[in-house]
């Protein structure tokens, strides 16, 4: 069956298997340079190549982001690095920059080419432009209603493949196009070194009384007017495929690998249920696994209606963290009955483990009793990516372990 895609985030090798695993039918990564996410560590050509190869050998696809604003002396250097990155066989090229996409045609002739949401794509016409070019897909700008979606679709059903976003941060300036960053630390947003100022807590000084700080909101800490909560459209799953995109995008390149395969795993269910049960039926615990990892609380954006006040924190931008990812299961010692797990935060026993496997059920254990490497009976994991062994039946490969935060 022809479904939709569900795209997702890889900020590194890790976090790439395990959107892979957990069911995305394609990720996008960045190389060292040119990509919109330098907090992440990204990929060498070497890491690319495994990374192609890993998702290729499952039948998954890769796209490189190639997206920032670029100057001049980023386009002397975009040649060299695109012809190395295609050698590794990835399947797009994700840019927003017109010069860099007549780069991409000119190097790259076979290689399909994404318009990035950089680009701002908001209308038909536009989308239509880029499909003249020789553009395969266009990523549509965040600030689009569903609405808006379908009538683009409509235009041209059988044309340019669109893409949106679905899940993950949202950014206060249309399309991510922002100064404020550079203007406030130096750092460029549009070059992918964004500090997120949007974030800090802001007062409102008058001109004329230096010193003197007016809340804009009541409450005499200040207030976060340009902090938006994330996007969530899991509860919202056939109205997107509806309305005819061709592929469901979430963000967080620079989020845990626990973020990307508990979202990943809770769209792809509801995705697969779309298509595989009729009537439909929205389950409430897809919502509740993406909101077990650390987000702003929800907002479904601008599909629905021009958001507002209530689509943003005005009281802190501290992230809700529900649950503490602890660990990874990397094998089992059939001979002492032990499930191999390295440690990702400090767990101990007593603890009530949530195993959270690419495939089937979530379920619970009680940890009551666990050893080091050596043998050694231990009473908790304190030291980062140690490796523990606990008595107990075999469980998935790359399975996570979570709890509760204390």
């Amino acid at each position: 069956m022809n479904k939709v895609e569900l795209l997702a985030p890889a900020g590194n090798a890790e976090k790439l298997k395990m959107a892979v695993l957990y069911g995305a039918d394609a990720v996008y990564l960045a190389g060292k340079s040119f990509g919109l996410r330098t907090a992440t560590d990204n990929f060498s050509i070497e890491e690319m190549k495994w990374g192609v190869d890993f998702a290729h050998e499952r039948g998954k696809k890769v796209y490189l982001t190639m997206n920032i604003i670029p100057h001049n002396e980023d386009m002397d250097k975009a040649g060299d690095f695109l012809l190395e990155a295609a050698k590794t066989g990835i399947d797009a090229v994700i840019v927003s920059d017109p010069g860099m996409f007549s780069l991409v045609r000119t190097l790259t002739p076979n290689l399909s080419i994404h318009i990035s949401t950089q680009a701002n794509t908001t209308n038909t016409h536009s989308v239509q432009f880029w499909k003249a070019q020789g553009a395969s897909r266009v990523v549509l700008a965040r600030e689009l209603s569903l609405k808006e979606i379908r009538e683009i679709y409509q235009t041209d059903p059988e044309g340019i493949e669109l893409e949106v976003f679905v899940h993950g941060a949202m950014c206060m300036s249309y399309s991510g196009r922002c100064l404020l960053s550079n203007y406030l630390t130096g750092r460029s947003a549009n070059h992918g070194d964004c500090a997120h100022p949007c974030r800090y807590k802001y007062q409102l000084v008058e001109e004329k009384r230096p010193g003197e700080y007016f809340p804009i909101e009541e409450d005499s800490r200040g207030t976060y007017i340009f902090n938006s909560k994330d996007l969530c459209m899991i509860r919202h799953i056939p109205e997107l495929i509806e309305s005819g995109v061709k592929s469901l995008k979430i963000e967080g390149r620079v989020k845990s690998s626990f973020y990307v395969a508990t979202v990943v795993r809770a769209y792809r269910q509801a995705i697969d249920a779309y298509y595989e049960q009729k009537p439909y039926v929205l389950k409430e615990e897809w919502f509740e696994e993406v909101a077990k990892v650390s987000n702003r609380d929800f907002t479904t954006g601008f599909f629905f209606h021009k958001p507002g006040s209530a689509d943003h924190n005005y009281g802190t931008s501290s992230y809700i963290r529900g649950y503490d990812f602890i660990g990874v299961v990397k094998g089992y010692d059939h001979e002492k009955q032990q499930v191999i797990v390295e440690q990702r935060n400090r767990f101990a026993l007593g603890d009530r483990v949530e195993v959270l496997p690419p495939q089937g059920p979530v379920y619970q254990f009680t940890l009551n009793e666990m050893y080091d490497n050596e043998g050694n009976s231990i009473e908790s994991a304190p030291h980062a990516q140690m490796e523990v062994r606990i008595p107990h039946s075999p469980l998935p490969m790359d399975a996570l372990l979570r709890r509760k935060s204390l």
